[in-house]
């Protein structure tokens, strides 16, 4: 069987769509390719897995598990539950683990008869047009096409740090269980902004706008808005998601959130957030009323020597619809090492 390592430029730029565990433990400037036979497909959140049988260059059998972004993501760029079966004679393209195991994300594989599976995405058409901010909104993924590694990248060429936060990163293991995700825990705001190529966002507004809902299937976070005046709790009192309170200012929603519950690492590169992190939105309808601009700004003088903002650009989907992402804690630590 073929068991090959080369470097493809063109496969690392699809890349950084995936948003998954973290690509610090993971060769993303390269790809193995290999045949086998398919042992299992498990259709699941937060990865679909797929193993296969190979054989190494030693003539040993090797089995390979293959991650790929959640079963929610799959399901819109043409994957289904049964898109794969255990017997399927396959060629796998995969960016390998630094460790050298065989464990690794999957670019492509090819089934026997020439059918492809591809796991890039489909950038979103802007054809409906919205009057309000209410809605589902789905980023196209451009924002993150520059950044090798996407989720990762964007953080580590964007977030200047403080001496603590330089060294709460060189001592994360993104392979271990000291990373987050392997016990189900997701990244709060801006993690549902960076994420919104892959999970759309939905902005509900209330009959008396009082209060306003912010929700995604990343991580099934949902966030109230307060926009009753109400100011933020006290310092001690602190949330997963946060603490948000909104205001408008002309046509534009302002969000401001704050008592953060510590988080060991956010922007899925070690560097943790605590109670002194804030984070401001602004959400503004542009004319032609197919677009959301949202500009965000982090703060966290404990680990971040500097603010740190953004712009993200959504679509407005109507023809989405949010489901449940029901994180499975198996499926979620099948990247730890045995």
């Amino acid at each position: 069987m073929r068991y090959t390592k080369s470097f493809a430029l063109s496969i690392v730029l699809a890349s950084p769509a995936f948003g998954h565990h973290s690509d610090a433990g993971l060769d993303m400037e390269s790809v193995v390719t290999f045949d086998g036979t398919v042992t299992e497909f498990a259709w699941r959140n937060p990865h679909v897995y797929t193993t296969v049988e190979t054989t190494n260059e030693r003539g040993e059998s090797v089995e390979w598990a293959l991650q790929m972004g959640s079963a929610l993501v799959m399901g819109r760029r043409g994957w289904s539950r049964d898109a794969l079966e255990v017997g399927d004679r396959v060629t796998v393209h995969a960016h390998p683990s630094v460790d050298g195991r065989p464990y690794g994300i999957l670019d492509s594989i090819e089934k026997e008869g020439g059918i492809t599976l591809s796991t890039a995405p489909s950038p979103p058409e802007a054809t409906a047009v919205a009057s309000t901010l209410a809605g589902i909104w789905l980023a196209d993924g451009s924002q993150l096409a520059s950044y090798p590694g996407g989720y990762d990248g964007f953080f580590t060429a964007n977030l200047v740090l403080t001496e603590a936060g330089r060294a709460a990163r060189d001592e994360y293991d993104p392979m271990s269980a000291d990373n987050p995700e392997s016990t189900c825990v997701g990244r709060p705001t801006p993690g549902m902004i960076v994420s919104s190529g892959l999970y759309p966002l939905e902005i509900r507004i209330g009959e008396d706008e009082e209060i306003i809902e912010i929700r995604t299937e990343y991580w099934d976070e949902r966030r109230t808005v307060y926009m009753d005046g109400r100011s933020h709790p006290p310092t001690e009192e602190r949330f997963d998601s946060g603490f948000s309170i909104g205001s408008w200012e002309d046509d534009t929603l302002v969000v401001d959130v704050r008592n953060f519950s510590d988080h060991r690492s956010p922007y899925q590169i070690g560097v943790p957030s605590g109670g002194q992190k804030r984070v401001v939105e602004r959400y503004r309808l542009l004319e032609d009323g197919t677009r959301i601009s949202l500009e965000f700004t982090v703060e966290d003088p404990e680990y971040l020597a500097e603010p740190m903002s953004a712009t993200w650009e959504l679509i407005y989907s109507p023809h989405l619809q949010l489901s449940t992402f029901d994180c499975d804690p198996e499926a979620t630590r099948r990247f730890l090492p045995e």
